[in-house]
């Protein structure tokens, strides 16, 4: 044990100094790499969109290298276009009111309720009381993964992940009691088994994300994208159909993957059932508060999904549909659900609601919404200036001139993969996604598999802990070696990509779409 925490600190020393070469070089290159850019001749682009590019350099470095906090280096980037002349003040802003960010900000408040009230652990615990699950250690493993990835599809990530984490952690004192009564001590730190229940819990909770349009930053940049640049609108409902199905082929790639990699050297894990049950006996009968979260965040999920059922029904050029698009958009269901909190009594006679503001406030993960708002505008800069159509014309010509669409999907998928294991996969998605777009327009294709493929992409950094919130939240633990989820996130990284981001993306989101 004194051996792996010598090597644990070891590690995160050398990554605390790695940062900080980072952040150095970033700081003083990033700007320097800038001017050079401005400073360089171009043919075939205007001078505010040669402007845009140098800030662009800055912007992207910045966002890879972290010398300041990126949400910070989101509204550099509009700000330095208004004070470069490229673009209005008014031009450069709107994008932070995008309706978009509302989407994001009324799920963030729905989730926040949740957790504040503990509908999330309800749930978690209910799955895994499961008669199917017991204390057989392969169903457990199953289970853990599929509450943390239904979670996750509606809940940040990182939450989730925090919410699992402590569970895991009884389950496992459960075998090392069980253990200990036999006469048998184990060192958890050095248990196959206990390695890949957090590696499960990590993987399951970004697996998770892909599931909704509001499960993972990503998948809402990606759609922003689509609408500012294309004018290309996929509903909450189309993105459930594609995110279900590679939620459930990432799961089964992870759960395979994993539980041969880790397997469990027992057969039951005595005092496990107990443990879940004295879990669910702590948290007592249902509250009013939780009815009237469970409420409004039903409210929310059919508001978000019957245009998909309206669609199927009435067809999708029907006029019911499009009065009810106009009145109830994403980003206004969102909304809605979020705002019954506000009006749902919890004791009326000391107006005592369900949620408070202040609770709403800390549920917001501001930072998010900021980093989304200046990736939209950079995108929409890109477009209003011309600099998309100059970067989409390189890209292909550099790809052979007509690179088929599996290709372009193959490449911008894999560079979405590579920059989310060393970077925030938003940023990342920020960076990738404009130029994917104007590439994909400019060889003539539907950019639509190719946003899908990095959106889905952007969710398969398993390799690192710094790669994901929830990785760093269980290599915490000390049960993870570095090497052992390095393999392990390669393994299905590569397996993800090639089974679900690559053929599905074409196959099936050109089949919907009819293109």
């Amino acid at each position: 044990m004194q051996r792996i925490n010598k090597e644990s600190m070891r590690i995160k020393e050398a990554e605390r100094a790695f940062d900080r070469k980072r952040r150095t070089i970033g700081l003083f290159g990033a700007p320097l790499l800038a001017i050079l850019v401005f400073m360089t001749p171009i043919e075939g682009i205007t001078l505010a969109a040669h402007k845009l590019l140098a800030i662009m350099v800055l912007v992207a470095l910045w966002w890879i290298t972290e010398p300041v906090p990126i949400p910070v280096t989101s509204l550099i980037g509009p700000t330095l276009a208004v004070m470069t002349g490229v673009v209005s003040a008014s031009t450069a802003f709107a994008s932070f009111a995008n309706p978009m960010i509302f989407l994001f900000m009324g799920g963030f408040i729905l989730a926040k309720a949740m957790m504040s009230h503990q509908l999330d652990k309800r749930f978690a615990y209910w799955l895994l009381s499961r008669s199917w699950v017991g204390s057989n250690p392969k169903r457990i493993f199953l289970a853990i993964g599929l509450a943390s990835a239904l979670c996750s599809g509606w809940v940040s990530n990182t939450a989730t992940a925090a919410m699992m984490f402590p569970i895991c952690l009884g389950l496992l004192n459960s075998i090392k009691e069980m253990f200990a009564a036999s006469g048998r001590e184990i060192d958890l730190s050095d248990y196959k088994y206990a390695t890949g229940l957090m590696l499960m819990t990590a993987y399951a909770c970004s697996i998770g994300g892909v599931l909704t349009p509001i499960g993972t930053p990503p998948n809402l940049i990606m759609l922003g994208f689509l609408d500012q640049m294309c004018d290309i609108h996929i509903s909450f409902f189309e993105w459930m159909l594609w995110g279900a199905i590679a939620m459930v082929v990432y799961f089964i790639v992870a759960y395979v993957v994993l539980s041969r990699m880790f397997p469990a050297d027992v057969d039951r894990i005595e005092g496990a059932e107990e443990f879940i049950r004295q879990r669910i006996d702590e948290l007592g009968n249902w509250t009013r508060a939780q009815k009237n979260t469970l409420f409004a965040f039903m409210a929310a999920v059919v508001l978000w999904v019957t245009p998909g059922f309206l669609s199927m029904g009435y067809g999708s050029d029907s006029p019911i549909l499009k009065m009810y698009d106009l009145l109830f958009p994403e980003a206004v269901a969102a909304m809605a659900g979020a705002l019954l909190l506000f009006l749902l009594p919890v004791k009326f006679s000391e107006r005592k609601f369900t949620l408070t503001w202040k609770e709403a406030m800390e549920g917001i993960e501001w930072g998010t919404l900021i980093l989304f708002g200046g990736g939209l505008a950079m995108g929409g800069m890109m477009y209003k200036t011309g600099l998309s159509h100059w970067v989409g014309d390189l890209i292909v010509d550099n790809m052979g001139g007509e690179p088929s669409q599996f290709a372009m999907v193959a490449v911008f998928s894999v560079m979405a993969l590579l920059l989310s294991e060393l970077t925030s996969h938003t940023a990342s998605t920020n960076m990738i996604g404009p130029l994917a777009i104007t590439a994909a327009v400019s060889a003539g294709m539907s950019p639509i598999p190719v946003c899908v493929g990095i959106a889905l992409a952007s969710s398969l950094g398993f390799m690192l802990p710094v790669s994901t919130p929830p990785n760093a939240i269980v290599y915490a633990s000390g049960y993870i070696p570095i090497t052992t989820m390095i393999r392990a996130g390669i393994c299905i990284d590569f397996i993800g990509i090639a089974c679900v981001t690559i053929p599905l993306s074409i196959y099936f989101v050109t089949w919907v779409l009819g293109g």
